[in-house]
């Protein structure tokens, strides 16, 4: 085999690759030898046709053969002795390829290469230095979970007869939505708990404001007028009336601070026992808090300390993927498949994204080589068990039996399982900087 190697650019090489006229020949002799076993011509028996006659009836089929067996073959090869580790491979059509019995045959297959990166210091003596992140847990914040807690036990008591509505108190309402003197299907609701002051909508109105300063007993009509473009056509131009009841006031009854408290809250002895594990359980949410905010200054980091081109094939998939994640969220609950204007949306939303999602998916892409070319560096290898502990770590995260994870993970085949491994030698090539790096101050 004969080899040229071209550089058409710091990440695209020409490989031009010459395949001996013996290999040739002896292929060619192969595909014949096959075809003469299987190939049925009147006046022969079966494996007798001459040679020659094959050639002028099969030629061509033949070469398709020779050609679709000698490529694979000699470009594995090529890329073995040339050295370069190809991201995406370019080979002209086979259907276009020409090859003759004795001679030589050549072809040229362009790819493109992950970049040499030349690495920057992040590990001793000169690691990477990271700004102190000054957050610890306050008395506030375990105020706060406590005051939770108590609202979580708290019990809706009634008040006295008379006591008018106000900011912090609950109503009981019954409501339904007229029309024209109608009811509304489905505006029907009863015992409904409404909480003053927190102005939620119900059934599409605001009524805290109608509410304010009544009593139980009362009964009220809120109107609500729908615009002439609103989806639902019996409403469209109308305006529904809310008759609303108020069959109750009550307010919220919050436990006592007290040791008997934090034993109603669980297995705790004291409120001082619970006061310590909603401490213990806080500094740990803000310890991977921080954790999380010094690998981001890990990442920009090494983002800024490394410069060098990136295939433009690796960019445009990680494009492809960031705006097809985005149309799935967007589109998820509002496709409609009566929506002749749909399609057309879609691809307007798409070149919007393409252009939105472009530096977001160099920068992904340019992080992915510099880790990749970390745990090279560093030896970092991703083990069986790893792999399995971290499914059982997806499973517990997302509220799932592990099988369902393994076999989601198992389902893309051994390319989206080589890809799941990627990320966590990622993460893992991330973590080892982050373990390197200095904290200042």
């Amino acid at each position: 085999m004969k080899l040229e190697m071209t550089e058409l650019g710091p990440v695209k090489r020409a490989l031009k690759i010459e395949v001996p006229e013996d290999a040739v020949k002896s292929e060619f002799q192969k595909v014949y030898a096959e075809l003469k076993k299987q190939v049925r011509i009147p006046g022969f028996r079966p494996g007798k046709a001459p040679l020659e006659l094959l050639q002028k009836r099969y030629s061509d089929l033949v070469g398709k053969d020779v050609i679709q067996r000698l490529v694979p073959d000699y470009y594995q090869r090529a890329v073995k002795e040339s050295g370069v580790v190809p991201v995406v491979v370019d080979i002209p059509p086979l259907d276009r390829m020409k090859v003759e019995p004795n001679t030589a045959f050549t072809f040229t297959a362009t790819v493109e290469i992950k970049p040499a990166i030349q690495l920057g210091d992040y590990r001793p003596p000169n690691p990477i230095s990271l700004k102190k992140d000054p957050r610890t847990v306050t008395d506030d914040q375990i105020d706060q979970a406590l005051q939770t807690l108590r609202e979580q036990q708290a019990q809706i008591d009634a008040v006295a007869d008379g006591t008018p509505l106000r900011d912090g108190l609950y109503a009981v309402l019954r409501m339904e939505g007229f029309v024209e003197n109608q009811p509304v299907e489905g505006s029907q609701k009863n015992g409904h708990l409404h909480k003053m002051g927190a102005n939620t909508p119900v059934l599409g109105v605001e009524l805290d404001e109608h509410l304010i300063g009544k009593v139980a007993g009362e009964t009220l009509d809120v109107p609500q007028p729908y615009p002439s473009n609103h989806p639902d056509p019996k409403l469209a131009g109308k305006t529904m009336v809310l008759k609303v009841t108020i069959d109750a006031v009550k307010e919220q009854k919050l436990p006592d601070l007290d040791d008997e408290f934090a034993k109603d809250c669980g297995d705790y002895d004291s409120l001082d026992a619970l006061k310590t594990a909603i401490t213990t359980q806080l500094e740990n949410i803000l310890k991977q808090d921080l954790e999380e905010g010094y690998k981001d200054q890990v990442i920009e980091r090494l983002l800024q300390m490394h410069h060098f081109d990136i295939p433009e094939v690796l960019i445009e998939r990680e494009l492809q993927t960031l705006v097809r994640q985005k149309l799935m969220k967007e589109h998820r609950h509002a496709h409609r498949e009566d929506d002749l204007e749909e399609p057309l949306r879609l691809q307007e939303e798409a070149k919007r994204l393409q252009q939105e999602e472009q530096p977001e998916a160099k920068r992904r892409v340019k992080l992915s080589l510099i880790l990749d070319a970390i745990s090279q560096k560093e030896g970092l290898q991703i083990s069986d068990e790893e792999v399995q502990d971290e499914i059982v770590k997806l499973a517990t995260q997302l509220k799932l039996p592990v099988p369902e994870i393994q076999r989601m993970v198992e389902a893309g085949g051994a390319g989206a399982q080589e890809e799941f491994r990627e990320r966590m030698k990622a993460e893992k090539a991330l973590q080892f900087v982050y373990q390197n790096a200095v904290i200042q101050g």
